[in-house]
């Protein structure tokens, strides 16, 4: 999705800036490194993260970003909860079985 930084505005800019940089310090705390052994590079260490478990940080994210392009409550609460079902594998009953 497009994104013109120069019609965000000073205020908005600034959130969305502090929220990426608290997204990427979470992503960090919260990931792993994990070793792969290959027979003919040897061992390779890999850092993954899992998006799932910074959801309340990109819902932020998301909110700041409904409010700049116009969304209304319903909008915002669409693309959240398609964020839950489709990009975190969740469905709704499961969420609320944990």
């Amino acid at each position: 999705m497009p994104l013109n930084f120069d019609k965000l505005g000073r205020a908005t800019l600034a959130v969305l800036s502090s929220l990426a940089n608290r997204l990427m310090e979470d992503f960090r705390h919260k990931s792993k490194l994990l070793e792969m052994s290959y027979e003919q590079l040897g061992k390779l260490n890999v850092q993954c993260i899992y998006p799932k478990r910074s959801k309340e940080i990109i819902d932020e994210i998301d909110g700041v970003l409904a409010k700049h392009y116009g969304f209304t409550d319903e909008e915002l609460d669409f693309i959240i909860n398609y964020d839950i079902k489709y990009r975190m594998g969740k469905d709704v009953t499961e969420e609320s079985q944990e």
